[in-house]
């Protein structure tokens, strides 16, 4: 079981009493505290069994859209502790919202727990051979929805004895993996009528960051031909292998024509069966990025020309399934000063020695510098800071609701994400650790926004500021369905 150990630097106390102090109204800091002291008790309450959940979903480490165990627990576990469960929302079996309250403010918390195909699982600091269809945790979601549910559980514990008003939705969300999840509910309007919406995601240091993401569209483009024999008679053959990969020649030519900002990515996903075959079925699946919606479509346009090309050059015909699409992160600065806030007076994880050690092994078994477990916490950004090169489906949320997120360490400093060293620090005490650090961080700061109309007004008036006139509309086509794999 891990220990709580209350903050100790006082620096970080003086700053944190400051902000919230600065943002409140109506509530004094130390009225403020005392709520922050509920939360954390709360979730020291729970830790071990918030530590057996997040092992469990690491033992199960399901695909997307595959998480049924995953999504089980979680949603019973909220269920036991009085929230109601709405499952299979968004025509997604394992999407659910678990609600709690009633009345204003309104405030959500996201959660994932998906796990990666081709990382096996392992508590193991050195990588081990990868079992074949056996999944892992190398994104740390396991440790990401249970943290957001113990936020959750602490929130609503301290409305109970405090007898505050509102209403608590944690919402549990697949398949972020795959950008699929939170891309059908935000379409579905399930993300609709909160006043605020909180997010944090394992890493290897422990902040609040204030940078973008990048937009994106996911599709796969199909294309049919004619089935002959590669050399008895290739003439009676339309192969769309070849309209596939004229395709990649066109658009590898359009790479000199678009914007520094753009990313385009592909795989061949399904490239015929046999040599002495003409395929007569042939699939590639592309992603297109930039910073914004507009430079992913005018790009994505000119990809879909490629396509076509492609078709009338090889005399077969295409179908374009726009899987998923997402807008660019919409930052929030009230929010994520909150958050900052509450983390400092949290505090970052303390390591032992053994835990450093543990790192260690890690970065030398990767050839990285031996630096151990990342100390303290990284300091917030004055400025908005250039958007990364990934995305991610938290921004349909950001485009509904102000949204605002936190780090906390998990793994060592150097980790290659959706990797193995990922997985190991997601089942064992050092992401534990962190996880327990996130939830005490949230579940503060859901309970200061139920006291602190300020806050949810200053973000308010500022998502407002950013989104304009412009009504949120989801990428993805009206009545398209999520795509539900098979079972296996």
């Amino acid at each position: 079981m891990t220990s709580f150990h209350p903050p100790r630097p006082l620096l970080y106390s003086l700053i944190s009493l400051f902000l919230l102090t600065a943002f409140t109204s109506g509530t004094d800091a130390q009225n403020i505290d005392r709520l922050r002291q509920n939360a954390w008790s709360s979730v020291e309450q729970h830790s071990q069994e918030l530590i057996d959940l997040s092992d469990e979903i690491w033992e199960y480490a399901e695909l997307a859209l595959r998480e049924t165990q995953s999504a089980a627990a979680l949603a019973d576990y909220l269920e036991g502790q009085g929230f109601t469960v709405e499952r299979g929302v968004a025509d997604m079996p394992t999407a659910f919202v678990a609600t709690w309250g009633s009345g204003s403010p309104v405030i959500g918390i996201l959660g994932e727990y998906d796990a990666l195909p081709g990382i096996s699982n392992t508590r193991e600091p050195r990588q081990l051979p990868i079992t074949e269809g056996d999944p892992g945790h190398g994104c740390g979601h396991n440790l990401f929805g249970v943290a957001s549910v113990g936020a959750a559980v602490a929130a609503k514990e301290v409305m109970q004895r405090r007898r505050l008003s509102g209403t608590i939705r944690f919402f549990g969300c697949p398949a972020e993996e795959t950008v699929v999840g939170k891309t059908y509910m935000a379409r579905e309007g399930v993300f609709d009528g909160l006043d605020v919406c909180l997010d944090w995601h394992p890493g290897s240091t422990t902040g609040v960051g204030f940078a973008s993401s990048r937009a994106l569209n996911n599709f796969t483009v199909e294309f049919f031909g004619k089935t002959a024999h590669g050399a008895g008679d290739p003439w009676n053959g339309r192969s769309a292998l070849d309209a596939v990969e004229l395709m990649n020649h066109a658009v590898n030519m359009l790479r000199e024509h678009v914007r520094p900002s753009t990313r385009i990515h592909y795989v061949i996903d399904n490239g015929g069966g046999a040599p002495n075959v003409v395929p007569g079925y042939a699939s590639v699946w592309y992603y297109v990025r930039d910073l914004e919606r507009s430079g992913v479509e005018s790009t994505y346009a000119w990809v879909l020309k490629c396509a076509e090309a492609a078709a009338l050059a090889t005399e077969t015909t295409h179908k374009v399934t726009l899987t998923t699409g997402v807008h660019s992160y919409l930052l929030n600065r009230p929010l994520t000063d909150l958050l900052d806030a509450n983390l400092h007076a949290v505090g970052a994880p303390e390591w032992t020695d053994e835990e450093q050690e543990f790192a260690r092994i890690i970065q030398r078994e990767l050839g990285r510098p031996e630096k151990g477990m990342a100390d303290g916490i990284t300091e917030m950004p004055a400025e908005e800071q250039p958007a990364g090169g990934g995305s991610t489906d938290v921004a349909e949320v950001s485009r509904i609701t102000p949204t605002a997120k936190i780090s906390v360490a998990c793994w060592p400093i150097g980790s290659p994400g959706h990797a193995w060293p990922v997985v190991v620090c997601s089942g064992t005490e050092i992401g534990q650790k962190g996880m327990l650090t996130a939830a005490r961080v949230l579940g503060a700061s859901m309970v200061e926004l139920l006291v602190s109309p300020d806050v949810i007004t200053a973000a308010q008036e500022e998502f407002k500021g950013k989104m304009g006139d412009t009504i949120y509309v989801s990428p993805i086509p009206p009545g398209q369905k999520p795509p539900i794999p098979p079972a296996p």
